[in-house]
């Protein structure tokens, strides 16, 4: 017979016994987390890699549609075309038809890749695929089902032979595009388990793809219908071509399955996507509010005036963006990890990164602006102090992203969506004010006010609560985040 643990000896005060046995269940049921990942030259290069590869496949994917212009154009001429572009602006509003759940997916994938959980990932990827899947499948019989019915001639004002293509180009453009919805997760996943280059890689060959198949088509001399379906099929093949790459050799342990589905995982990821969603949502539409606030206070020529110089520095957006999304899934994995001193870090440098990024293009345009459009425009558009206005709002949006960036990892976004509902009302009847005051000019000004007040405090608030409850979690138990579900630090939502 073994003979027994002097720790649990009879000469042991009883509440001692207990304490220290409870201690030795604890380490046994309690995994050893692994080292926590170091925040060296490693991860800035793998950084560096991620951001070259996305500035150059948002470089192809902005030049292919300007090279398809001439190539489509003439050969389906100048009503098709006005057609099967109005049709595509339609499809650009279904990003939100996932309701936020590839946004969700990300954040909750970022952690288990941490803690190595390779099952409840797994779990997440298929619910993720089966919810949005039955989705789309649901609006794809909408739409076939009142296509007969829906007046497609009069939604996109066409005449002529473009009204009798109408039916036709919608159902193929919108059903393409529909389709493409749920094959676009597996460029989050690609994302959450760093595997951004082919990520950044494959949406370039889809874009390339569809210069390729134009022009094939038209030289083939195929029917205007037939190039329109021809290039609106590309992105799902493509897609599901990498979806089958990605699930079939890069990541097979992640390949999803029906009977992986659980209604506890949809359940988190609808929420989460759903705050995503609403989040989104309100900032299109605050972000989007100017021209109708300037056509119903100044009228229509006025818009001319605010929107050109407004569309040159709105490029500074998606430049912003380009640089900061790469960090989202490092973020998730650094909260998982306990690395709150590398979160500090990076996203100090990252705000200065993106300050600099917003800041040099702004102040060539707001020197030279006015004269470069003046130059290139037959009408009045803009001035030096509605440019400078619109430079102060995007350095301002991109001195915050890093901090939205952090809590989108950590899907902390209520902080972000009160600071928006606020700023959607304040800034409409602000502008409203404004512009009747003072003209267009104001408007960039007001809102970097109002901004300031609502959203920019809202970002702060958010950023620290997410930090301070990682490291008091921390404190209490080291690395409890790592081997822990999402559906754990979903608490801090």
């Amino acid at each position: 017979m073994p003979a027994p643990d002097s720790r649990f000896g009879q000469d042991q005060p009883a509440a001692t016994t207990l304490r220290e046995a409870q201690q030795a269940i604890d380490t046994v049921e309690r995994p050893v987390p692994p080292t926590p990942a170091r925040s060296g030259p490693s991860r800035g290069r793998q950084l560096l890699s991620w951001i070259t590869t996305a500035t150059l496949s948002r470089a192809v994917s902005a030049l292919v549609p300007l090279a398809l212009i001439p190539v489509t154009l003439s050969h389906l001429g100048a009503e098709l075309y006005g057609l099967w572009t109005a049709v595509i602006a339609v499809t650009a509003m279904m990003a939100f038809a996932d309701l936020g759940v590839g946004l969700g997916l990300m954040t909750r994938l970022a952690p288990l890749r941490a803690s190595a959980d390779v099952d409840t990932a797994r779990r997440y990827i298929s619910s993720a695929y089966a919810v949005v899947s039955a989705g789309v499948l649901f609006l794809c019989g909408l739409l076939w089902l009142f296509a007969g019915v829906i007046p497609w001639s009069l939604v996109f004002n066409a005449s002529g032979p473009a009204a009798r293509d109408g039916r036709i180009v919608a159902l193929i453009c919108l059903t393409a595009a529909l389709l493409n919805i749920p094959l676009y997760l597996v460029y989050r996943v690609q994302y959450a388990y760093h595997q951004v280059v082919a990520s950044n890689a494959w949406q370039a060959t889809a874009s390339v793809a569809a210069l390729l198949v134009a022009l094939g088509a038209v030289l083939a001399n195929l029917p205007p219908i037939a190039v329109i379906a021809a290039v609106a099929a590309c992105p799902p093949v493509v897609n599901v071509i990498n979806t089958l790459w990605t699930y079939g050799w890069s990541l097979p342990q992640l390949t999803p399955r029906l009977r992986y589905v659980e209604q506890r995982t949809v359940r988190d990821l609808l929420h989460l996507g759903g705050l995503f969603f609403l989040t989104t949502l309100v900032m299109t539409l605050a972000d989007n509010a100017d021209p109708l606030v300037i056509a119903h206070v100044l009228g229509l020529a006025s818009v001319t005036a605010y929107a050109v110089p407004a569309k040159l520095l709105t490029q500074l957006g998606p430049l912003v963006m380009l640089v900061n999304q790469p960090l989202w899934p490092m973020y998730g994995e650094a909260l998982a990890r306990g690395d709150v001193s590398w979160i500090r870090r990076a996203v100090r440098r990252m705000t200065a990164i993106s300050v600099l990024i917003a800041l040099l293009p702004s102040t060539f345009l707001v020197l030279f602006g006015d004269r470069i459009l003046a130059a290139w425009l037959p009408v009045p558009a803009g001035s030096r102090s509605l440019l400078l206005g619109l430079a102060c709002w995007w350095i301002t949006m991109a001195a915050i992203s890093p901090r939205f960036m952090v809590q989108n990892a950590a899907g902390f976004l209520r902080p972000q969506l009160l600071g928006y509902s606020l700023y959607l009302p304040l800034s409409v009847l602000g502008k409203l004010y404004g512009a009747h005051r003072f003209g267009i000019s104001a408007m960039p000004y007001i809102g970097v006010a109002v901004y300031a007040l609502t959203v920019a405090p809202a970002a702060v608030y958010g950023y620290r609560r997410v930090l301070s409850a990682q490291s008091t979690t921390a404190a209490a138990v080291p690395n409890t985040l790592v081997g822990t579900s999402p559906t754990d630090i979903k608490g801090v939502t």
